[in-house]
């Protein structure tokens, strides 16, 4: 989730995408996307287990801001909101 292109970027993980973001955007949970106005899901990947998932959020989680704004810009290069297209599906 971010704000904006370059903006703060908010690592998380969930079993449940559509609700999480829906959360997020809307301003409903406490925490840095509220107080930072991370609204926008830039990435997301999706993991068959949720150990997997939280294995991988804590790699990214002590990753260099740039390699986390690399990996947004190899799918996103715009920081495009991406919650039509899992909202869609």
């Amino acid at each position: 989730m971010s704000s904006r292109k370059n903006g703060p970027i908010y690592t998380g993980v969930t079993s449940q995408l559509l609700h999480r973001v829906y959360q997020h955007r809307n301003g409903l949970t406490e925490g840095f996307t509220r107080r930072y106005n991370c609204r926008r899901l830039v990435w997301f990947e999706l993991h068959e287990l949720i150990a997997a998932a939280i294995q991988r959020e804590k790699r990214l989680k002590k990753y260099p801001r740039q390699w986390k704004v690399n990996l947004i810009e190899t799918e996103n290069p715009d920081w495009e909101d991406l919650w039509d297209r899992i909202a869609r599906a």
